[in-house]
């Protein structure tokens, strides 16, 4: 299948199943602000582009955000963890709150889970996925998709800024081994400047 537009991809997920189920589970906990994000999004489209119609290419963690400043409790992500678990236990849940991760990264604080997004390192990596209030697919993709459906992988603006953050971008790529699963990747360093 060929994926040419954010329409495209929002009716790749809406064709399948799983990813409805695993969003509507996220749904369920109405919390603010949320999406399910990263690899959930970026493994879909690479498997597609890649052929992979009979598996999918296992997640590490399903990533569910949310943006909520009137509790930072970090203890609160781990009970919506255990809700999610609870509901489906093969999934390898993760709950964060992005109003409190700056704290984590040591940066200035986000101004919403899409803001989060947009500092991913990666900028295929950089999507999101949440039902409106009619369980109709919406996707955050601030910095386009275009990179994802291209299989380019490079960093975000965000990621290209200090030395210390591409270094993150750098360790990622090396570790993660991302051309090793999908093999018509092309991965972009940081450009350095000197």
């Amino acid at each position: 299948m060929k994926i040419e537009s954010q329409q495209d991809l929002i009716q790749l997920v809406e064709d399948d199943p799983w990813m409805m189920e695993i969003l509507r589970h996220a749904k369920s906990l109405n919390l603010p602000d949320w999406w399910i994000c990263a690899g959930f999004v970026r493994s879909k489209i690479w498997d597609t582009l890649h052929g992979f119609v009979d598996r999918r290419t296992p997640l590490p963690d399903v990533d569910v955000i949310y943006y909520d400043k009137s509790n930072l409790n970090e203890e609160v992500e781990k009970l919506l963890e255990m809700r999610l678990k609870c509901i489906h236990l093969d999934i390898p849940w993760s709950v964060k709150n992005e109003a409190r991760m700056h704290l984590v990264n040591g940066i200035p604080p986000y101004s919403s889970s899409v803001d989060a997004i947009s500092k991913f390192p990666e900028t295929a990596t950089a999507l999101g996925l949440t039902l409106d209030e009619h369980n109709n697919v919406v996707l955050a993709a601030p910095w386009g998709i275009e990179d994802a459906i291209n299989l380019i992988l490079k960093p975000t603006p965000y990621f290209t800024e200090e030395k210390d953050r591409a270094r993150v971008y750098e360790e990622r790529i090396s570790k993660k081994h991302w051309q090793g699963i999908w093999s018509k990747l092309t991965v972009y360093p940081i450009q350095r400047t000197s």
